[in-house]
This record gives C-alpha cells, structure tokens and sequence, in this order.
C-alpha cells in the first residue's frame, strides 16, 4: 500500500469519522450561538456533538468501571455532563471534540503503523522455485521451504529465504537490510538475505533459516517489541490520569454529601458540587498543554518537519544522543564521480566518454552515475555495440572498433591486461577512502581509472556542528563497510562512526547509547532502520526517499530530507516545553485557588466558569506564540 492510499484510508476509521462530525456539530453550534440563534438550535447541536464524539469514550469508561478502574475517559464524560446540567454545555462540547480528536489520531496511526509493517513481511515472496534432488524444479510456498532446500533465483527476482549461494554469480541489492548504496557480489558460499533483489546472474541459494527465522521477519518482530516497550514506557501517564480522576470524582461526592448529612439544602450543595467539578477538570491543563505543543508542531510542519504527536515533540526536547544513518540521510544514497584518472595519453573526457559508452546499457548504479556525468559534461556519448554484463565483474562492449571493458578492479586481475602501477595506487586510494573504483580498459589495456563515492548532504556537517551546540552528541551507525562509515564520519565530523551492522545490532547499539535520563534519537531512511527507530526515544525518517516503514515508525518526519531542520525543531521543542511548564503552574494556580474559594467560601458559579474559561484563553494564547515565524527563525540560528 503506498503512503498516498494509505492517507486515503484515512475516512475509514469509525474513530476519525466520528471525531470529524462531533467538530462538525460543534462548530455549527458556536456559529449559531455567536450568530444570536435561538438557544434550542445550538443547544440541540452541542447535545449532538456530545452524542456523536462522546459514546466511545463513554463506552471505554463503562468499561474500566467494569474493571474496577477509573481514568480520565470517565471524569471527562462526568464533566461534560455536569456542565450541560448547570447550563454550560460550550465547555462539555469543547472537552469532547478535544477526547474524540486525541482518540482518532491514536487510531489512525496505530492503523499506518500496522499496515506499513504488513507491507514489509510481503518484501520476501510468497512462492518460490525450489529444486529437487533429481533435477526437478517446482513452485512452493515460502512457508513450505526446509532449511537445507535449494532454491533457484532467476534475474531480477526477490530472494525468497535467508541462505547461502550453492552456485551462480550475481549482483544483489541489499540496501533494505544492509543500507549499503551499491548491490553486493554474490558468488558461492556469499550470504544472502529475504526480500533483497537479484541482479542480471541466476543464483541458486541452501536455504539456512525458516521463513520466520528471516531476517525480515526479525526486523518486523523488532519493530512490533521495540513499539510495545515505548508505549509501556508511557503507562505512568494512566495511573495520574486515574489517581487525579478518583480525586475529583470523590471529593464532589463529599461536597454534595457532607453538607446534606450537617442538613444543608439538596440544591445548593449540588451546585457548589457541581461548580467544584467544572473548575477542577482538566481542561486548562489539558489546554496549558496542548496549545504550545500543536502551535510549535504546527511551525515546524510550515518548514517542512512533520512532528506526529506531542509526546514526539516532548521527547526531541530530552534529546542527549542522536544516532544517524549513513546512506540516504548523511549522504544522497546514491554514487557520484569524483575524479577520473586518464592513463595511455588520454584525457579524463575521453576516459568518462569511453566508460559512459559502454555503461549506457546497463542499469547498475554505478553505470547511471557515469553516464550522468558525462552528460553533466555536456560530453557526446557514442553508441555501442554486442554489450554484455559479467555480474561481480563489470560490462563489455564495442565503441569505435575498439573493446572496451568496464568494471571492477577484478578485472586487473587478468594477465592478459596490460596496468601499471601509478592505477593501482589510484585503486587502492579510492577504495580506501571508503569509495568505489572502476577501472575502464580499451584493447586489453588499462586507460583509465573513474572514482565515485556516496554524496555526502551539504547539509550533514553544520547539522552535527549545531547539534553539537546545542549539547546533543552525535553517532553514525549504518550497515555500510567500516571504511565507508569512517570516510563519511570525518567528512561530517562525526568520530564515533560504525559500520557493518545489521537492523538487530543497529538497534541494540541504540539502547547502548541511551541511560537514565539521556534521551536518543535516531535518524534513519530505510526499511533496516526500522528496528533501531522504535527503539530510539524520537525516531527521524526521511520523508522523500525514505521507506514506508521507516516513515510510519517514526515519530518525526522530514519531509522535505532537509536535515539541517532537525536542530531547529530540537530547539523548538525546548521552548515549547517551557512555554507548557510556565502554563501548568499558571493553570494549576487559578484551579486551586478556584477549588479552595469553593471549598471554604460559596464561589458563584458565573465567577468560577470565567475563572476557568479566564485560565484557559490566557494559556491558550501563550502558547500559540509559537505560532509566529521569528520562533522559527530563531531557533534554527
């Protein structure tokens, strides 16, 4: 299911639409009511917002009461409630369209979340060919396949097992669960993994792990514990909701009881009960809260940053470690001519031109990068003649009457090819920078060496520098080779740089970096940061090339890939919890001293609802300050 379909789903939740025609209602009853409509119309539309928003979380209160548990679903219908009953039934509508909204939200991305992990279980095939001890090949089930099997895997197919190569030589591309920018050699006795894709080689593979031994199924199990933990992680946020629930619940009992048992009158005991329970509900914290954190989402979203929730941004605030990916996020995911060494008195044009002749036909990264360049050039590229790929090797082709080959610095390894060892030393320097070389040879000689490598952001380096400055320590884990990592790491001043790692050792060194009070966040793009995203404390994907899963498992996206927008929102996310901690004192002052005057004096219910309602503009406009682009601007200073 494509990202585009999936947000076309949306509708389909019982939860969203429910939620969309309780806001509905309600604003058709704040129109009326300002408009000077009669008092039966909007009234009848609050009740129906009451109705249409209200039912479930009532419903999930029926329940915990069954369970012998009272939370926050509770108060908040008892308040609604309450509040129609004394005339105020603006305010009971306003909590539940809040109630409803948060439910649906939830919903919808546990939904995504779900779909988007189904989506990578179907990366590997459901059917493979297996052969048969007497020669015979057959269709089977995944499901079926015996470790030990072999399983023939044809040119541009899907592996269907984790194993080993038994024969053939390929080319694979691995990057969702290695990272790796470039397919990998595959010859007898190389590991291949589920999911990943064959090149132009045929491949039969020993099947070494059963379909749910893959390593795909791991990252999917990964994903699903690593989320269960956060959200465990969260479950202190219930027992205050129900301490303070049962709190409230049990002291306007005792406001109506105890001055019915010392002979007060029925009526006023339950209007002071009453009044008590509308100036003690939540609201204004609830509003304390959650304006800052929507208004600095709402900023961050006008610059291309997708915050999914307000714990997201709650958790980047705490941010002490942030781990990055290598191919997609520090770098562009895809090679790029560097240098191109000219040998037997050519030039480097003629050497690009030679090499973009024969690429021309081949599909392999390295190959489109060549050819780009020489188009970046603006050089004219011949055709070629009787092309032919050798899969671990490189291309070979005829241009101009001549034989030229390209690829690998395997191919130096021929006898016949004449080399000397000024390109030898341009190989080993190119590969030991972390890069790719490719040799071109013309006629059985070697005439030039072009050098590529990994693009790295412009962005990268003064992303860290700022981080940095802001007290967040960086790391780059990716499941590129070690040099690779090492090459990018300097050039992105990044020490701590590991490389090989697989998604399961990604995401353990996540928890590694992480401690008691000392929040990490990872920055990922592919289907192998999965793991390593639900592990983190804030989980960054990429929003342009990153893969589904990694989208819908993190918690903040950038949706333009411009990562030097992620310590701006760091930033943003600090003065947005300031903003809500100056507002919760402010909230939790005009609350009590509200309780306390009901408890000691008489509080007239017209001044403890403007107290209340007084409490809730005042922090609702602090914090949709943040709405105001200098906010922005200042903190991506």
């Amino acid at each position: 299911m494509s990202r585009r379909s999936s947000v076309a789903t949306a509708w389909d939740l019982p939860e969203a639409r429910w939620a969309g025609l309780s806001l509905v209602l309600f604003t058709l009853g704040v129109v009326a009511q300002l408009a000077g409509g009669p008092a039966l119309l909007w009234w009848l539309l609050y009740l129906a917002c009451y109705i249409a928003g209200g039912w479930e979380p009532a419903l999930a209160g029926l329940r915990a009461l069954r369970h012998r548990t009272l939370d926050v679903d509770v108060l908040m219908i008892i308040a609604a409630v309450a509040a129609a009953a004394i005339g105020q039934v603006f305010d009971g509508a306003l909590l539940i369209v809040i109630f409803s909204t948060s439910g649906a939200l939830e919903a919808f991305v546990t939904r995504r979340t779900a779909d988007s992990i189904g989506a990578l279980l179907r990366l590997a095939p459901e059917r493979v060919t297996r052969l048969d001890a007497d020669g015979t090949s057959v269709d089977v089930d995944v499901a079926h396949l015996a470790v030990g099997e072999l399983i023939l895997v044809r040119p541009g197919e899907r592996i269907g097992a984790d194993g080993t190569v038994a024969d053939g030589v390929s080319e694979v591309d691995q990057a969702t669960i290695t990272g790796e920018p470039l397919p990998a050699l595959k010859e007898p006795g190389s590991e291949v993994y589920a999911g990943t894709v064959n090149g132009t080689g045929s491949l039969v593979v020993r099947v070494g792990a059963a379909a749910h031994e893959s390593v795909v199924a791991r990252i999917v199990a990964l994903v699903e514990d690593a989320s269960q933990t956060k959200a465990r992680a969260q479950l202190f946020i219930d027992k205050v909701e129900e301490r303070y629930s049962l709190l409230v619940v049990v002291a306007t009992l005792l406001i109506v009881a105890v001055p019915l048992l010392a002979g007060a009158a029925f009526e006023p005991s339950l209007l002071r009960a009453m009044t008590f329970m509308i100036v003690a509900s939540p609201c204004a914290v609830v509003l304390a809260t959650m304006p800052p954190l929507l208004a600095a989402i709402a900023n961050a979203g006008r610059h291309g940053v997708l915050v999914k929730s307000a714990v997201a941004l709650e958790g980047l605030r705490a941010v002490e470690v942030a781990a990055f990916d290598k191919t997609g996020t520090l770098t562009h995911g895809s090679p790029l001519v560097t240098d191109v060494l000219a040998l037997a008195q050519l030039s480097a044009d003629q050497v690009l031109v030679a090499a973009a002749a024969v690429e021309q036909h081949s599909e392999h990264p390295i190959a489109r990068a060549v050819v780009a360049a020489a188009r970046g050039r603006d050089l004219a590229v011949p055709a070629a003649t009787g092309f032919r790929a050798t899969p671990g090797r490189g291309v070979i082709a005829t241009v101009g009457g001549r034989v030229l080959r390209v690829g690998s610095p395997l191919l130096l390894g021929d006898a016949s090819i004449q080399v000397g060892a000024h390109a030898l030393d341009a190989v080993a320097v190119a590969e030991r920078s972390g890069g790719t070389a490719v040799v071109v040879v013309a006629d059985q000689r070697l005439v030039g060496v072009v050098a590529l490598a990994d693009e790295v952001r412009a962005a990268a380096r003064p992303t860290v520098e700022r981080l940095a400055a802001r007290g967040v320590r960086s790391v780059l884990l990716t499941g590129d080779h070690d040099l690779a990592a090492q090459q990018v790491g300097r050039r992105v001043g990044i020490p701590d740089a590991r490389g090989g790692l697989l998604p399961q050792e990604k995401a353990d060194a996540v928890t590694g970096l992480g401690g008691p009070g000392r929040a990490v966040m990872f920055i990922g793009d592919g289907i192998n940061d999965g793991p390593a995203m639900a592990t983190a404390d804030v989980a960054v994907a990429m929003g342009r090339g990153g893969s589904d899963l990694a989208v819908e498992t993190a918690d903040v996206i950038l949706v333009r890939d411009d990562i030097a927008a992620i310590p701006a929102t760091v930033d943003l996310a600090r003065r947005a919890h300031r903003v809500v901690k100056a507002n919760i004192v402010f909230a939790a002052c005009v609350i009590l001293a509200l309780v306390t005057w009901d408890f000691v004096g008489h509080l007239p219910l017209p001044l403890g609802v403007a107290g209340h309602e007084g409490s809730t503009v005042v922090v609702g406009l602090n914090g949709l300050r943040l709405l105001r682009r200098s906010v922005w601007r200042r903190a991506a200073r």
